[in-house]
């Protein structure tokens, strides 16, 4: 099988979407499948796209804009020949796109080709869709939805319950893993032994609940003057750069009118997460919107270390089991307050919870069978 895949910014910086299709394509080339890609954006994933890639192509983007109609569409018609004539004439060729956004070129190219076309359904259905993804959405033969709630929801736009596979997000257990030496980890991070730390790993956007996260820490910090909170990453999806800035301050500026200047600290990107898991206490993911999936979950739970998220979205569908009482209601300060306060002491009350938080996560969210129900998506189609 031939996979083309189209991925607008192959890079860690956007988050988990990113990240899980490159670990989707990296594990379908090791059982022996041929993957392409193009892309519009260059990316700190590239690199490594390019050690298993068969062919890698850059395109000017995937739809016509609004701004520039007659010259992106051009560029797109163009993109879309010189891909067809570049990329190997292979059997069993397939194109999957990464979102629902990319299924102009997406559909273009696999008419040009003749070939199946494939969407992964990693965000929660728009409002409003737009007429371009309308009209090419209907090209597609096969939907993959990250939980059976992005299924729901892609529903009710008019897709059959048939075409969308439901395979859940997994992640590298040798990468993700506890600590072997807590106490050095924290020594390194300048982070005192007696300290309980709460971290959260993410876009810095207004539907994470970021100022929900800060009042609720403000109301533990009163009762825990040990506590810390570790924020990790940088404006994403914001209108422009410099509104991005502006929602960041706004932050930083929530942080010492509460003056908690001590106690919460800005990280910015983290490109290794893994050692910021490991030192944790609890992380949290306290999404407004429904989060389809919410990787920082499972990458957590896989370092040992339990989470708090919201009851929205996918995310009740990793929580499952005793790891329910970790969810909380979005938006309510207090409720997220005493959620975490119930995870804080785990280490001393309950320390064997590091080992069932893994082990939940080995049985349903491995990488091996993520890579297995996307092949087997793929596979219906050819």
């Amino acid at each position: 099988m031939h996979i083309v895949v189209l991925e607008s910014e192959p890079s860690t910086k956007r988050g988990g979407q990113e990240l899980s299709l490159f670990d989707v394509c990296r594990g379908l080339s090791q059982r022996g499948h041929k993957v392409s890609l193009i892309y519009a954006i260059d990316g700190n994933l590239l690199k490594q796209y390019r050690e298993f890639c068969t062919c890698v192509l850059q395109v000017k983007g995937y739809s016509i804009s609004r701004d520039k109609p007659l010259t992106s569409t051009f560029d797109l018609l163009t993109d879309s020949w010189q891909a067809w004539r570049k990329l190997p004439k292979v059997a069993n060729t397939i194109i999957y796109i990464n979102q629902y956004q990319d299924s102009l070129f997406g559909s273009v190219l696999a008419l040009v080709r003749k070939v199946p076309l494939v969407c992964h359904l990693r965000q929660p259905r728009p409002p409003v869709i737009g007429w371009q993804r309308s009209i090419t959405m209907k090209n597609i033969q096969q939907f993959i939805a990250v939980s059976n709630q992005t299924k729901l929801d892609w529903l009710k736009s008019g897709v059959q319950k048939n075409a969308i596979d439901v395979v859940y997000n997994g992640i590298d257990l040798e990468t993700f893993k506890p600590t072997e030496n807590l106490a050095n980890l924290r020594q390194a991070w300048n982070i005192a032994s007696d300290s309980r730390v709460i971290s959260y790993i993410g876009r810095l956007d207004k539907v994470k609940g970021l100022e929900t996260l800060i009042k609720a820490f403000e109301l533990l910090s009163n009762s825990n003057p040990s506590l810390k909170l570790l924020l990790a990453g940088k404006p994403v999806c914001h209108t422009s750069p410099e509104a991005g800035q502006k929602y960041e301050v706004s932050l930083k500026q929530l942080v010492m009118d509460l003056n908690l200047q001590k106690y919460v600290h800005f990280l910015g990107h983290v490109a290794e997460p893994v050692p910021l898991y490991q030192l944790s206490d609890v992380t949290v993911l306290p999404s407004l919107n429904p989060e389809p999936f919410g990787r920082t979950i499972i990458e957590s739970m896989a370092c040992g270390t339990p989470v708090v998220a919201s009851r929205i979205g996918g995310m009740p569908e990793i929580l499952t089991g005793e790891f329910k009482d970790g969810l909380s209601q979005p938006g309510d300060t207090s409720n997220l307050a005493a959620t975490l306060q119930g995870k804080l002491n785990w280490r001393r009350q309950d320390p064997s919870l590091s080992q069932r938080c893994r082990e939940h996560i080995y049985h349903t969210f491995s990488l091996n069978k993520m890579v297995t129900g996307v092949e087997q998506s793929l596979l219906k189609v050819i």
